[in-house]
């Protein structure tokens, strides 16, 4: 699957992708495949499983389609390149 993620919280070492109209899908650092930490807004694909507190991401990994426009940059003149997993 493939999502995006709506919120990660960096002192717990967790947080959440979208589900659309449906409860959001928990991720854990531990199911984190490529990164050590996810940024709010970042492509991810992903396995979801039921879990006694809900879904749960695991084998989280960012989103190859991301990974490409990373290495083509923004575009912009003097932009910032944008980092994965690396908060500016």
């Amino acid at each position: 699957m493939q999502t995006v993620v709506k919120k990660w919280l960096r002192d717990k070492d967790y947080g959440f992708l979208d589900n659309g109209s449906g409860p959001d899908i928990m991720v854990s650092k531990a199911d984190l495949v490529n990164c050590q930490f996810l940024k709010v807004g970042a492509t991810v694909d992903f396995e979801c499983h039921p879990d006694k507190r809900g879904l749960v991401a695991k084998n989280v990994k960012l989103s190859r389609i991301v990974a490409q426009n990373k290495q083509q940059g923004s575009g912009k003149p003097g932009a910032k390149p944008f980092r994965f997993g690396v908060m500016t």
